[in-house]
């Protein structure tokens, strides 16, 4: 399983948000990279399942900082959404939407129709625990891909978000959580 970068896609949709993402750029970006070698190494993609995955992987938390907030799933899909129209690619919106909107939740996405959704699932729970869920994929490897995309603040960000929504609402699940 190569590590590839740069990946053009990527870079292009990226580089468009960095002045949004500010501080937190390089460490999302990073987990961007993360995700998408996961998400190749869990699914041999075509070149239309890559394309998918990168966009999905790109936009997926974007509404953190885009719209600032904790609720960031519904923003996320907008800005997915709105870039899948710009670029005449509006018959992959169901499946972006639901890579989007169900990569938190806990038990698989099991619609035969989108299989990308539930490897993305997997890929996005494989970074964010820091690789103690690995689904499947070798611990060299997930190891080889943190080694390669370093953290850079990304999980340190997401305590304090977490934390900032705890604070606020102790017994709640945060929005994006679902089961």
């Amino acid at each position: 399983m190569p590590i590839e970068a740069p990946i053009p896609l990527l870079e292009t949709i990226m580089a468009t948000w960095q002045a949004t993402i500010g501080n937190d750029y390089q460490g999302y970006k990073n987990h961007v990279y993360r995700m998408v070698h996961f998400c190749f190494a869990l699914h041999e993609c075509m070149d239309e399942e890559r394309d998918k995955v990168i966009i999905a992987a790109c936009f997926h938390d974007l509404g953190i900082w885009a719209h600032d907030t904790v609720d960031y799933l519904p923003p996320s899909i907008s800005l997915a959404g709105e870039y899948l129209r710009q670029n005449h690619q509006e018959q992959w919106v169901d499946e972006i939407t639901l890579m989007i909107d169900m990569h938190h939740k806990f038990k698989p996405y099991t619609d035969a129709r989108y299989p990308l959704v539930d490897v993305f699932r997997k890929a996005d729970w494989v970074d964010f625990s820091l690789g103690w869920l690995r689904a499947g994929l070798p611990k060299a490897y997930v190891n080889h891909v943190k080694n390669q995309f370093p953290n850079a603040g990304f999980h340190k960000r997401l305590l304090q978000l977490a934390w900032g929504w705890f604070s606020k609402h102790p017994i709640s699940a945060p929005p994006f959580m679902k089961w």
